[in-house]
C-alpha cells in the first residue's frame, strides 16, 4: 500500500479539510494508518514536502536556469555564494565543464534584475564562464515518480486553457500562508484558514481558482528522489533543429519518466536547446529510457548530465523580505 500511497499524494492530493481520511477511503484504509505511514516516510526523508507548487512567472518573478564553469578549488565558495540567494531553489554539480547548475528567480520589484544578479553571483563565485538558459517554451513540469512500477511509459501531455486572473490581496495572503509544507495531522490546513479568517470552502475555492489560472500548478507531495529509490536522475540535453523544436519537445514530454521538458537558447559554447529531466532507479534504467527517447527524437547530438552532488533543493519562499535584503547588501557594496 505504501507505493500506492506515495503515488496518490504526488498526483492528486485531495484539497479537503481531512485529506488523509479521503486518501484512506481511496485505499480502503483508515485515517490513522495513513497518517502513521506518511509520518514515517517524512521521518525517513522519503517525502520532502507536501504543499502547493506555484508558477514563478505567474507571480511576477523572473527566472532562469544558469550554469557556471567553476574551477575545482573554487567550488565550495561558489556553492556558498549561490545558495545564499533566496531565489535559488536548486543547485547541483553535474558531469561537464559547465559543472555548477542552478535555478534562479528574482522578485517582481527587483532593482538589480535577473541578468545583473547573475553577473554579481558569477563574479563572487569566481566563475570562469557562465551561460543563462531561460525557458523559451515549456512542454512539461511535473515530478511524479513511478513508485508503483505500474505507470505507462507514455502519457498524454495536454496544454490546459488558463483562466485570466488578477491577484487580489486575499490571493496573495493565501499564497504567502499556503506555500509552506503542511503538517501530517488530521486537519493540516486548520491553522492556515484560522490565520486567514476564512472558511475551508473559501480557502479551497481560492486554491482551485489559482490552479485554473495556472498560478498554482498543482498541490502535491515532492519526494526525495534518491531516498525514494530513484538514484539515477539525468538532465539530458539535446541539440535539436530549431525548426523542429516544438515537435521534438512534445515527443520528449510524452515519456512518463520525463518530469521536466523545456526549449532553451543555444550559444556558440553550448549547442543544446532541448532539456529533459529523466528519472530512473539505476543508471542502466535511465540510459535505456534515453535510448528509447532517442529513437523517436530527431537530433544532432545528445548528452546526459548526471548530478554528482546536490547542494540545494528547496521551494522558493515567495514574497519573502530576504530578496530585498540580499539586494540591499549588494547595492551597499557598489
Amino acid at each position: 500500500m505504501k507505493s500506492e500511497l506515495l503515488s496518490i499524494i504526488q498526483k492528486n492530493f485531495p484539497l479537503t479539510s481531512r485529506p488523509f481520511r479521503t486518501i484512506a477511503e481511496e485505499l480502503g484504509s483508515d485515517e490513522e494508518t495513513i497518517i502513521k505511514l506518511l509520518s514515517e516516510e517524512k521521518k525517513n526523508k522519503i517525502i520532502r514536502q507536501i504543499s502547493p507548487i506555484f508558477d514563478t512567472k505567474s507571480l511576477g518573478y523572473s527566472s532562469s536556469l544558469v550554469s557556471f564553469k567553476i574551477r575545482g578549488e573554487d567550488i565550495d565558495n561558489a556553492v556558498k555564494v549561490i545558495n545564499a540567494h533566496p531565489g535559488v531553489s536548486h543547485n547541483y554539480q553535474r558531469e561537464h565543464t559547465f559543472n555548477i547548475w542552478f535555478t534562479l528567480a528574482v522578485a517582481p520589484d527587483s532593482r538589480l534584475g535577473l541578468e545583473k544578479t547573475v553577473e554579481i553571483l558569477a563574479k563572487e563565485a569566481n566563475a570562469v564562464e557562465y551561460i543563462m538558459l531561460p525557458t523559451l517554451k515549456l512542454f512539461k513540469i511535473a515530478v511524479k515518480l513511478n513508485t508503483t512500477g505500474k505507470d505507462a511509459k507514455k502519457e498524454q501531455v495536454t496544454k490546459l486553457k488558463r483562466k485570466s486572473i488578477e491577484l487580489s490581496p486575499l490571493h496573495l495572503r493565501v499564497i504567502a500562508l499556503a506555500q509552506n509544507d503542511i503538517p501530517i495531522t488530521p486537519e493540516p490546513f486548520k491553522k492556515i484558514v484560522e490565520a486567514l479568517a476564512i472558511s475551508y470552502e473559501k480557502f479551497f475555492s481560492i486554491l482551485t481558482e489559482l490552479k485554473e489560472a495556472g498560478v498554482m500548478r498543482r498541490f502535491a507531495a515532492i519526494l526525495n528522489h534518491r531516498n525514494a529509490g530513484f538514484n539515477a536522475n539525468a538532465m539530458v540535453v539535446w541539440d535539436i533543429d530549431e525548426q523542429k523544436g516544438e515537435e521534438m519537445g512534445r515527443r520528449a514530454a510524452a515519456f512518463s519518466a520525463v518530469s521536466h521538458c523545456y526549449l532553451r537558447p543555444k550559444y556558440t559554447n553550448w549547442p543544446y536547446n532541448l532539456f529533459t529531466m529523466v528519472h530512473g532507479k539505476t543508471t542502466e534504467e535511465t540510459n535505456m529510457i534515453i535510448k528509447e527517447m532517442a529513437l523517436e527524437m530527431e537530433h544532432f547530438s545528445r548528452r546526459p548530465l548526471y548530478s554528482t552532488r546536490e547542494f540545494k533543493k528547496v521551494r522558493i519562499h515567495y514574497f519573502s523580505p530576504l530578496f530585498q535584503e540580499w539586494e540591499e547588501t549588494q547595492l551597499s557594496m557598489v
